[in-house]
């Protein structure tokens, strides 16, 4: 039995004890292999061997607990597929909008013309709105090319292409080449960072783990290894927990300081420099792009704000449309006035009512005889009765004024189309100075609705044209006097730009190519000569020229322009001064000193992004006592 018993027991152990040593054995095995596993996966992140594996787009890594904030360390795989699919797309969808604003011309505008211009070379034209309303020119673009010693220059129409600058004002001029006064813009309202440092230590932590790996292999560098695998630590833990400046514990600057040293010692030691030079690449493209894709982006927002009408002053236009039918007020006695040649009649295009009642009022109580001044303002059917009801509560001293609907004007038409007004156009230069200086004006030219003057004005003889962007400091009584010769039109010059330089863009009509653009804001119109010389029949032929030699109305009114009144201009000096909408740097005592100011630029004085040392000179025309303006709140 003892045997028996032995025996069942001897076999009862082979039929049992096997099997569980084997699942004791395989459930070591894969704590083992767990616990392996645990330990190589922090490894590979530290190591950076991660990289290898690419996600898709710009990823955030996340150190520290599960629970902490995370570190935001940028890493750009090298997928195009994937890139394209988001900041590529964002990227191009601004480009578009961008686009919209600013159509191109053909390519082969502006090539090979020799420089003679002595003030300096056109670098770009382009076009910008000066208000809502008819189609402006598009951009060109003109770059000195430097194989020729007589300063050749060479165009492109499909692109903005900037010149090459030194690097000294390489990020502000490319900029403004390309942007125009955005970048002037940005640099005076430039915020301070509330995260410079948070963005400093996400850079050294990036180029501290593009070095580690490296160093950690050389064992001669150990104590090195050890010094900059602490650091990163420790900046990880700081920035898992810090989103601002605000949030970094007091002593970062010494955590900083350390890493910086680590990094210098860690860029003496002789190392491999593929994983280093891929790493450093990331960073550098990804800031790149981010840099110009918000570049774009807040170049196109910007332009969008400058040319969108203030709430207040759209509410203001309301206001007084609501009350005009309300009230149904009565016309004054002073309608004989509109047709007396004898007086001084002022002519202003505009669909803003608080603009033109700042020109008027300017100019009426800078004049010693106002009973002799007579305003024509010309709007649209939108517009038209909020202007007609302010202009018959609001006096101007003894001045007359009279509102005229464009849209039911009784003229001519020999397209048979509804009649649109058009505002005065507005174009941006850049040029280099003789000093080798690039700069950038803007000016601003007659519309189609300006060449209709003769047919409007029939019974006048004269008129002074004013932009609705301009406020006068003196008497404009003297430019009734002027002596015009056979001139017709009294503008201001820019000899900057000569329509020699324009040669090919204009095409084969004949022209002086000597002779300088010329700005609208403030001109003197002889009608008598206009229509002797049926200078609105000779706008309409080149219209009709130019359209059918390009099949594409754009920027033709612009190129007629300048055709039209080629050896027509009677300069204008020391009238106007110009670009207090676009040039931050002119002198105090030249705008209290000048006859007329000109707000010629993109930033208007009755918009937020006006410039603010010029805006004084605008404002103290506002009558601050009226009521609609204190209830749209356009004092604010």
């Amino acid at each position: 039995m003892k045997s028996g018993g032995g025996g069942g027991a001897m076999g009862a152990v082979p039929s049992y004890s096997v099997p569980a040593k084997r699942r004791w054995r395989g459930f070591v095995i894969a704590v083992l292999g767990l616990v392996i596993l645990s330990m190589l996966v922090p490894l590979v992140f530290l190591l950076g061997l991660h990289n290898g594996f690419h996600s898709s787009g710009y990823i955030y890594e996340q150190r520290g607990s599960p629970s902490s904030k995370g570190l935001e360390s940028f890493d750009r795989h090298d997928s195009s597929r994937n890139r394209n699919r988001t900041e590529g797309d964002q990227s191009k969808h601004v480009e578009e909008l961008i686009t919209k604003f600013e159509p191109t011309l053909p390519k082969d505008v502006l090539k090979n013309y020799p420089r003679e211009d002595k003030n300096g070379t056109i670098n770009r034209v382009s076009s910008d709105d000066k208000h809502k309303g008819f189609n402006v020119p598009p951009p060109i673009v003109v770059r000195q090319s430097p194989l020729t010693s007589s300063n050749a220059i060479a165009g492109h129409m499909n692109q903005v292409t900037p010149v090459k600058t030194t690097p000294a004002d390489e990020s502000g001029k490319s900029c403004e080449l390309t942007f125009g006064s955005y970048c002037l813009w940005q640099k005076q309202h430039k915020e301070v960072m509330k995260d410079a440092m948070i963005k400093k230590l996400k850079d050294q932590l990036f180029v501290a783990r593009a070095y580690y790996p490296s160093i950690a292999k050389l064992p001669a560098q150990d104590k090195l290894s050890r010094e900059m695998k602490q650091n990163i630590q420790d900046l990880e833990h700081v920035l898992s927990e810090s989103t601002t400046d605000a949030d970094l514990p007091p002593l970062i600057e010494n955590k900083s300081q350390k890493m910086e040293i680590t990094i210098t010692k860690a860029k003496t030691v002789p190392v491999d420099c593929n994983n280093v030079d891929k790493k450093l690449r990331q960073i550098y493209d990804l800031t790149e792009d981010e840099a110009n894709f918000h570049m774009k982006q807040s170049a196109y927002l910007y332009k969008l704000n400058v040319q969108t009408t203030p709430k207040s002053l759209h509410c203001l236009a309301l206001k007084l449309t609501v009350e005009y039918f309300k009230s149904s007020p009565e016309e004054r006695a002073d309608k004989e006035k509109f047709t007396d040649s004898s007086l001084h009649h002022y002519v202003i295009f505009s669909t803003n009512v608080l603009a033109a009642s700042i020109v008027i009022n300017s100019t009426s109580i800078h004049s010693q005889e106002s009973w002799k001044q007579v305003f024509h303002v010309v709007t649209d059917g939108q517009n038209y009765y909020a202007m007609k009801l302010w202009f018959l509560r609001n006096k101007y001293k003894d001045a007359a004024i009279e509102v005229l609907n464009f849209e039911h004007l009784d003229l001519d038409n020999q397209n048979g189309d509804p009649l649109q007004l058009s505002l005065p156009e507005e174009f941006r230069v850049s040029f280099r100075t003789a000093d080798n200086q690039i700069r950038t004006e803007y000016f601003s030219i007659f519309s189609h609705s300006h060449y209709l003057l003769p047919d409007i004005f029939s019974n006048l003889k004269k008129v002074v044209v004013l932009d609705d962007d301009v406020v006068i400091q003196q008497d404009l009584s003297s430019l009734w006097n002027q002596d015009m010769g056979e001139k017709v039109n009294g503008a201001v010059q820019f000899c900057s730009v000569r329509l020699g330089q324009l040669k090919s863009y204009l095409g084969k009509n004949d022209y002086n190519q000597d002779s300088c653009a010329w700005m609208s804001g403030l001109n003197i119109i002889d009608l008598v000569k206009w229509r002797e010389l049926s200078l609105t029949q000779t706008y309409q032929r080149l219209i009709k020229e130019l359209s059918a030699q390009e099949g594409s109305t754009n920027s033709i009114a612009w190129r007629a322009s300048l055709l039209t009144f080629d050896n027509k201009i009677y300069p204008l000096k020391d009238w106007v001064l110009s670009g207090l909408g676009h040039d931050y740097a002119i002198d105090a005592n030249s705008i209290k000193t000048a006859p007329v100011l000109h707000y010629n630029g993109k930033m208007k004085p009755w918009l937020d992004l006006g410039i603010p040392n010029y805006k004084s000179y605008w404002k103290v025309f506002i009558n601050k006592e009226n009521q609609f303006l204190s209830e749209c709140n356009v004092y604010s």
